[in-house]
């Protein structure tokens, strides 16, 4: 089966492993969580080869105040200050499970697991964690940017080239 279905999908995209599952199982409301990556390179020239993949921030960032930073972001919170006006979600509740920043040579990784993520979230606390990575933003700031649930204080929505789906759990 997943033979077949990666011969009719883009490149970008690739099935690992197919199932059979109950028939009232669904994909999204069946999930116990999803874990998101945002890449980030931090070097002054930015990458030629993985530019379509990464985000490129030429300003030096701060990478011990966003490790701070993220884990405020750990838990159960109204994350309304953290999604795009087109969400169609009602309730912006979530819980974080955990939030991690780790850094190889000039790429910063963000990572969050979580039991559900709002539309554009990760890319807003991913732009929100730039800002405290350039000064803007005090890491001990984000508890209130979390509870305001004003869009206006998160960072901004971060290009989706950098965003990637690495895990969803069933079980």
């Amino acid at each position: 089966m997943a033979i077949a279905i990666n011969s009719k999908l883009k490149k970008s995209i690739v099935i690992k492993k197919a199932e059979e599952v109950e028939e009232r199982f669904h994909s999204r409301y069946n999930c116990k969580n999803k874990t998101y990556r945002y890449v980030i390179n931090n070097s002054f020239e930015g990458s030629a080869i993985y530019r379509h993949l990464e985000c490129h921030i030429p300003t030096k960032l701060n990478v011990e105040d966003m490790k701070k930073a993220i884990k405020y972001f750990e838990g159960v919170h109204d994350f309304a200050g953290f999604k795009s006006s087109g969400t169609s979600s009602k309730n912006s509740i979530r819980e974080i499970y955990s939030a991690n920043i780790k850094q190889n040579n000039e790429r910063i990784y963000i990572e969050l697991t979580g039991n559900g993520f709002l539309y554009n979230m990760v890319r807003i606390i991913s732009g929100t964690l730039v800002d405290v990575g350039l000064g803007k933003i005090k890491p001990e700031d984000i508890p209130d940017i979390i509870n305001s649930k004003k869009r206006d204080r998160a960072g901004k929505t971060l290009p989706a080239q950098g965003l990637y789906l690495v895990e969803v759990k069933y079980d």
